[in-house]
């Protein structure tokens, strides 16, 4: 954490869209209706890298909007405990905090399906976006589960180009969640819609596949995705680890093999860890060296956030990545 709390500009990490609740089944590998119970587990991929970036040391604040409710309350206090900045949380008195429930397949993968019709998240309006906290921005991060709908998705848009034009790197992790989209089609025309204005982006194995339609996860598909303004494309490999590709450079670099329990919240992770690094020495960006020291790390943040149930508790410190590092 900065010395008394005090957020300045030159190393923030703003986190951009949705925080919800994922209902989590006591018990894996079985369907929703089996579920016996749930547990409720904070999310929502933004306010995970936010509270990821946090715990490592980083300054992060999240903007975005929640139901004013008590599960509302809840994730803003959530927040606040993990010294995550909420000078950009707003609360929406007509609409609910989005809800979903979760089911952790037997490989520790999941299935999902949202209760958000409509819910805070999506009515984030343009004319309430807290524009000082978006313009002292080192790096702006966000996804496309705000792009869905509109007033949201103007607000991400208008988002995007004040913190542009203040000079931060804007980061996308487009975080595919199909069920929410009204079609497959949709889904991929809108991600790709915002994909020529990021610096740094990162996708999944199974996101290059849905993007490109290709079923090859190797460096001609991953190509496919690099756009003249990029500066970093990373392609996440789940325990395989992480492919990188810059103007100059690109490689491997391998993961951390691990008792995975849950998925949940790996991405994010590796997100978090690697923007805290870039905001610390942005020359990670053209030294490959250092990058990959820096994927490393990111991949064993990744790697020990599917050890434990739930994302946000199992987001590591950094003495827990070097010691999963220094044993390996």
């Amino acid at each position: 954490m900065a010395p008394n709390g005090v957020v300045s500009g030159s190393t923030l990490i703003v986190s951009f869209g949705e925080m919800l609740i994922d209902f989590v089944p006591t018990v894996s590998g079985v369907s929703l209706a089996e579920a016996p119970g749930f547990l409720k587990a904070p999310g929502g991929a933004p306010a995970n890298v936010a509270i990821a970036v946090s715990r490592l040391g980083g300054q992060a604040s999240f903007v975005g909007k929640l139901g004013d409710d008590e599960f509302g309350r809840m994730l803003a206090d959530i927040l606040k405990q993990n010294g995550v900045s909420g000078d950009g949380i707003l609360f929406d008195e007509g609409a609910r905090t989005a809800l979903a429930f979760v089911t952790l397949r037997a490989d520790g993968e999941r299935e999902f399906m949202f209760y958000r019709n409509p819910s805070a998240d999506m009515l984030l309006r343009p004319e309430e976006l807290n524009l000082d906290v978006i313009r002292s921005a080192k790096v702006f991060h966000y996804g496309s589960i705000s792009l869905i709908v509109e007033p949201c998705r103007s607000a991400h848009l208008k988002a995007m180009e004040v913190a542009k034009e203040s000079g931060a790197l804007l980061s996308y992790d487009p975080n595919l969640r199909l069920p929410l989209w009204p079609s497959a089609d949709e889904a991929r025309e809108q991600i790709l819609s915002i994909w020529d204005k990021a610096d740094i982006i990162k996708v999944s194995d199974v996101e290059l596949e849905f993007l490109t339609g290709s079923d090859k996860i190797d460096d001609e598909t991953a190509l496919k995705l690099w756009h003249p303004n990029l500066t970093l494309l990373l392609v996440t490999l789940g325990e395989k680890g992480s492919k990188y590709y810059t103007k100059n450079f690109h490689g491997t670099v391998n993961g951390f093999h691990v008792n995975t329990v849950d998925t949940t919240g790996a991405g994010d992770s590796f997100v978090g860890a690697l923007l805290c690094k870039i905001v610390e020495d942005p020359t990670i960006l053209e030294n490959e060296s250092k990058l990959r020291a820096v994927l490393k790390f990111a991949n064993a943040c990744g790697a020990i956030t599917t050890t434990k149930k739930g994302a946000i508790p199992a987001l590591p410190a950094e003495a827990e990545v070097l010691a999963l590092i220094n044993g390996a």
